[in-house]
């Protein structure tokens, strides 16, 4: 069963990063972001494709990101223009709106549900547990999910511009007023996520069936695992994404359980959401 479950390691990195990356957004600009992995699909695909038309693999790389962050400002600018004074439900829904029309173009455009070769960036293991091979991508998507909740939580707590930050997130209108530039710093929220989430499926790709509808769809069991931390806890959402990359790994050793490992985040999602409510369906039954 431990060796099922380390198979699960780089899935949980993967998920633990985006999750992080949703919290970042939701706690800074209040919006649950449906749309979070196909921008990094976006990113993804357009290194895959500049590769495959020759280009070397850094330059690719680097326009990726660059066409990934472009991507998240664009809904970033969106959102901040047309849906700044919305209530969280109209953003939401905003965002899943667009998760259907990036899904729809990025299909036409890489030539629908057929996977790619995509080019590995770490390439080869970081080291073998009981037979089981733990790759190096696996351990530098844990170590960037790591490093980003590292960040964002000293970002956020010892400096002024974090302090900005949760100012526009939790009164926008009182820190528009003092003069705080609500744009710009919303901007650099979305650009520094949309390079975040392109880099970490970059990273995981090739360990996936690399079509563009299935790293979009990442962002569900990256919600599960920023739901486990309440959408507000970095830790406690990389904990989470970790922990359900080693579940669909132990799944996956058990026949059956096996095909069914896909619907675990829509499960942990339904089971956190119920226990959230637990108090106000008491209070009623008194």
């Amino acid at each position: 069963m431990l060796t099922a479950a380390l198979a699960g390691l780089a899935a949980g990195g993967t998920y633990a990063l985006l999750g992080v990356c949703a919290v970042f957004t939701y706690r800074l600009v209040a919006v649950v972001n449906f749309a979070g992995a196909a921008v990094g699909a976006v990113g993804t695909f357009a290194m895959v494709m500049l590769h495959q038309a020759g280009m070397p693999l850094v330059p690719a790389v680097a326009i990726g990101l660059l066409a990934g962050t472009i991507a998240s400002g664009l809904v970033g600018a969106v959102m901040s223009t047309w849906f700044a004074e919305s209530d969280a439900q109209t953003k939401a829904a905003v965002t899943v709106a667009m998760l259907v029309g990036l899904i729809f173009a990025g299909l036409r455009v890489t030539g629908g549900q057929h996977p790619r070769q995509v080019p590995a960036l770490f390439p080869g293991a970081a080291f073998s547990l009981d037979n089981v091979v733990v790759t190096v991508a696996a351990v530098v998507t844990i170590a960037l999910a790591i490093a980003f909740a590292i960040g964002a939580t000293l970002f956020l707590n010892r400096t002024r511009v974090g302090l900005l930050l949760r100012a526009l997130s939790e009164h926008p209108m009182t820190a528009e007023l003092m003069g705080i530039r609500t744009r710009l710093l919303s901007a650099a929220i979305w650009l520094v996520t949309g390079a975040a989430t392109s880099l970490a499926l970059m990273i995981v790709a090739p360990e996936w069936e690399p079509n563009f509808m299935t790293l979009s769809e990442l962002i569900v069991p990256a919600f599960a695992a920023a739901l486990m931390g309440s959408f507000r806890s970095f830790w406690l959402t990389v904990v989470g994404g970790i922990g359900l990359g080693l579940l669909e790994g132990m799944a996956s050793n058990l026949a059956w359980l096996s095909q069914y490992r896909g619907g675990l985040p829509f499960v942990i999602i339904v089971a956190v959401l119920l226990w959230g409510q637990r108090g106000a369906r008491w209070d009623e039954a008194r």
